[in-house]
């Protein structure tokens, strides 16, 4: 709507400045007295000659006869050439541009010169959301904002727009052919937990029939439960999560540790279950919230490297560690022809006050990111992917985030005295990552093809 209005009010002021143009140079030329002019009359008069028709002649042809008309059709071309412009000013971002126009996943250090997904803005949109959570029994209760009690939908109305692209509209159906005796694995954190529920109800709105689709060991979809695994009988494919907050393992303290320590993260070795993520078509790690002083030093765990503590290790240093840990897991366990592997970056909580423990949720995109479409965990993340010799692209969400105060669960979850303004409702931001992660993988071919021709 933002655009129409502006072009409504561009196009009024060009039409208006046409008009007294006009009016302006017709008064003007017709209060010219030439004859004052002396020997400029006779230039004039041999220079502006125009076949039998001149511009100082009294006859028949005189051009200041006609001058009004004239003025006329040259105050319309103006006008039109001024519309083409105006056109082409205001709407050249917003045109769609298909896969064969430069279409591509990158990160945000893409050098590729094609268009990255992650720099854009949040446009209004009619087609969402994409699904209904209380059709969808793997949306748990906590992130179904509007079965608890959210009247306002305006948070459910948005689109991620890329600035030199668009990504291609959700195709359920596409999807499911696709993932067709494949597996999909999720690990990570709660946020992670999010975007595998997201991704499930997204694909089941593609028409599958319910009956077939399962969790298999019958578990309620709940932050206890460590690894969930839900099935798709007609297509023969599962997709499923792994908690693991920190991706490496977490273990009992070493011998004649401080009493203080009461577990210890083995930042040179990953998680124990990592071998059950190996075999795998789909891969999409996440991790970040976990890595603070509270979540960490307040509980008792600290960092070890082989049989030697690190109580001393800074947090962001230990981040990186485990990060190089998992990159050289990556690059030595996985099938790389095999399996796609994705890394999805820190996603922006909304927290505030003074003790950062007030959540108040905006009613629409806020305009401006307010500096959280940075992260240290996302650089971090971003550094230590660059580096790898494994393909693994970086589903750099840390900047769409930013702008999303409005969708967050804030009292809206399954305990309205706590609020969150870290977790997102579903349908919502989330939909997106995976809108995005599905165009990677239903376009990989015509991505690759476009880079190789670069």
């Amino acid at each position: 709507m933002e655009y129409e209005i502006l072009l409504l009010g561009s196009l009024t002021l060009i039409y208006l400045l046409a008009l007294l143009y006009w009016v302006f140079l017709k008064d003007l030329i017709n209060g010219l007295n030439l004859s004052s002019f002396g020997q400029v009359k006779k230039f004039y008069t041999r220079v502006s000659s125009y076949g039998d028709v001149t511009l100082m002649g009294n006859g028949k042809g005189s051009i200041f006869r006609s001058i009004n008309g004239n003025l006329a059709v040259g105050s319309f071309i103006i006008f039109f050439l001024a519309l083409i412009g105006a056109y082409w000013f205001l709407f050249r971002d917003l045109k769609p541009n298909s896969l064969d126009q430069g279409f591509s996943i990158s990160g945000p250090n893409d050098a590729t010169g094609q268009c990255n997904v992650f720099d854009g803005k949040w446009v209004p949109h009619d087609g969402y959301p994409l699904y209904n959570a209380s059709d969808c029994p793997f949306a748990e209760l906590g992130f179904n904002c509007l079965a608890n009690g959210r009247n306002d939908k305006a948070y459910l109305k948005w689109r991620w727009k890329p600035k030199n692209c668009e990504i291609p509209s959700f195709d359920a159906e596409a999807l499911l052919k696709y993932l067709r005796n494949k597996r999909v694995v999720f690990v990570g954190d709660s946020l992670t937990r999010t975007q595998w529920e997201s991704f499930i109800c997204m694909l089941m709105s593609g028409g599958v029939d319910k009956r077939f689709v399962y969790e298999i060991n019958q578990n309620k979809i709940s932050k206890e439960i460590r690894f969930l695994n839900v099935r798709f009988d007609s297509y023969n494919f599962t997709v499923e999560f792994y908690r693991s907050t920190y991706l490496v393992w977490q273990t009992t303290p070493p011998k004649r540790a401080p009493k203080r320590v009461k577990s210890t993260l083995r930042l040179d070795k990953m998680d124990n279950v990592n071998e059950e993520w190996i075999n795998s078509d789909v891969l999409i790690f996440n991790t970040g919230h976990w890595w603070t002083k509270t979540k960490l030093f307040e509980t008792g765990t600290y960092f070890q490297v082989g049989t030697s503590l690190k109580l001393g290790m800074p947090v962001s240093k230990a981040l990186t560690k485990a990060l190089e840990t998992w990159a050289s897991w990556v690059e030595s366990k996985i099938n790389h022809n095999k399996t796609h592997v994705f890394f999805r970056t820190f996603e922006a909580s909304h927290w505030s006050g003074r003790n950062r423990n007030k959540c108040k949720l905006s009613r629409r995109p806020m305009l401006t990111t307010q500096g959280k479409d940075r992260s240290p965990v996302s650089d971090v993340i971003l550094r230590v992917i660059k580096s790898m010799s494994a393909p693994v692209t970086a589903l750099h969400v840390t900047p769409m985030g930013a702008y999303r105060s409005d969708a967050h669960v804030g009292t809206y979850g399954d305990n309205p005295s706590v609020p969150d303004c870290s977790h997102w409702c579903l349908p919502g931001l989330p939909d997106m990552w995976n809108e995005i992660l599905f165009t990677y993988l239903l376009h990989k071919d015509e991505i690759s093809r476009q880079q190789i021709s670069k």
